[in-house]
C-alpha cells in the first residue's frame, strides 16, 4: 500500500488544493461540428436491412464512417422502433417539397417500410474525448474509441496521490525560484527542469531579463540544463536562484536534444518563443501554474498540438494555481506601482 501523503496548510504540501488538467488540442477540445441530414421512420422493422443496403449504395456516407447508419427511437409509445439516416441536406436535390419519393429516386431504393423524412444534425467528424461522445449522441449514434487516459485526466484523476506530491515539490521550488526573481527586480516567473525517471531536479531558473530581453525563465532553465551537460551559452551563476546539477558523461550522452525525457514546471504559461524552444530542446512534458494572456500552451496558441511540428508533447495547467496567480497578480501590482512611481 501506498503511503498516505502529508497535507500541511499554506504553502506546504496540500495535494488537495489543486488539480492538474490536461490542455488538450482544439479538435479534442472544442465542440463537434453538427450538420444537417434527412432521416426516416423504419414502419417496417423487417425492411431494415435491405433498407441499409440500398440507402448505403445511393447514398453512401464515405466522410462520415463514425456515423451509425440506423437509431433506435427511445420516445416511450413511438409508432415506428427505428429511424435511418437517408442522406446529408447537402447531398439531398433541390426539392421543393420534402418527402421520401423526393429523395429516393424510382429504382434506387425501394421505400416502402419508410415514413415521412425529417431533419437531423449529425456530427461532421469523429468524437475524440467523451465530452464530446456525449454531446454529439444526444443528436446522433456515433462510433467512439475513447482515450482511456484523456477520459481520467479531464476528471483531474490522472495523477496519484504520490504523484501530486512530488508534482507540489517540483511547483514549489519554481515558485521559490520565481520570488528570487522577483527580489531583484526581475519578472515573476520560475521554471524547474526535472528528470521523472530518477525523481530529481536537473536545472532550476527564473527570469533574468534584466541581463539579456530573451531570458525568460523557461529560456534560462533550458540554457542551465544544457550546463549540466557540459554546454551552454551563458553562465547565471551570479544568481542565487538559478542552479543546475551536473550529470556525469554516463547521464548526459544518451541525450539526443538537450531535454529529452524531462519534464518542466513553470509558474506562468510560456510565451510561443519559449514554447519553441521547448520543441527544439524536445522537452517530455509541461506543468504550468497560472495561464498567461500571450500563453502558447492554451491561452493564445496551443504549439504542443501543431501536427505540422516534428515534436509534440502533454501540457498540464493548475499545478499549484491559486499559488502561481498570487505570485502574478502581486507582481503586476508591484510593477503598477513602479511605472506611476516613474512617472
Amino acid at each position: 500500500m501506498e503511503p498516505q501523503t502529508k497535507r500541511w496548510k499554506g504553502s506546504e504540501c496540500d495535494t488537495d488544493s489543486w488539480v492538474a488538467y490536461p490542455v488538450l488540442s482544439d479538435e479534442q477540445s472544442q465542440d463537434v461540428e453538427l450538420i444537417e441530414a434527412f432521416a426516416a421512420p423504419i414502419v417496417d422493422k423487417k425492411e431494415t436491412s435491405r433498407l441499409v443496403r440500398e440507402l448505403n449504395g445511393l447514398y453512401p456516407l464515405n466522410d462520415l464512417q463514425h456515423i451509425k447508419r440506423v437509431r433506435a427511437v427511445k420516445e416511450k409509445g413511438s409508432l415506428h422502433p427505428l429511424e435511418v439516416l437517408v442522406c446529408l441536406v447537402s447531398e439531398a436535390p433541390d426539392l421543393k417539397e420534402v418527402s421520401i419519393d423526393s429523395l429516393l429516386p424510382s429504382g434506387g431504393v425501394k421505400h416502402e417500410g419508410l415514413g415521412q423524412p425529417f431533419v437531423v444534425k449529425v456530427p461532421a467528424r469523429p468524437p475524440l474525448t467523451r465530452p464530446q461522445f456525449e454531446l454529439v449522441s444526444k443528436h446522433w449514434p456515433t462510433s467512439f474509441h475513447e482515450d482511456k487516459q484523456v477520459t481520467v485526466a479531464l476528471r483531474g484523476e490522472l495523477f496519484s496521490l504520490p504523484q501530486k506530491a512530488r508534482m507540489h515539490t517540483y511547483m514549489t521550488s519554481a515558485l521559490t525560484a520565481a520570488r528570487a526573481g522577483s527580489e531583484l527586480g526581475m519578472e515573476a516567473v520560475g521554471a524547474v527542469m526535472v528528470d521523472p525517471v530518477m525523481e530529481r531536479i536537473i536545472a532550476v531558473g527564473h527570469d533574468c531579463r534584466g541581463d539579456h530581453p530573451l531570458h525568460h525563465g523557461v529560456m534560462v532553465c533550458i540554457d542551465l540544463v544544457a550546463r549540466s551537460q557540459g554546454g551552454g551559452c551563458y553562465s547565471f551563476d551570479r544568481y542565487p536562484g538559478c542552479s543546475f546539477q551536473k550529470l556525469t558523461d554516463a547521464e548526459a550522452s544518451p541525450q539526443p536534444y538537450i531535454c529529452t525525457g524531462y519534464d518542466l514546471y513553470v509558474t506562468r504559461e510560456p510565451c510561443v518563443m519559449c514554447a519553441m524552444a521547448l520543441v527544439h530542446s524536445r522537452i517530455g512534458c509541461v506543468f504550468y501554474g497560472t495561464a498567461s494572456a500571450d500563453g502558447a500552451f492554451g491561452t493564445k496558441y496551443k504549439i504542443h498540438s501543431q501536427k505540422d511540428l516534428n515534436h509534440r508533447f502533454e501540457v498540464y495547467k493548475g499545478v499549484l494555481g491559486k499559488q502561481c496567480e498570487d505570485l502574478n497578480c502581486v507582481d503586476q501590482h508591484v510593477k503598477k506601482n513602479i511605472s506611476q512611481e516613474s512617472r
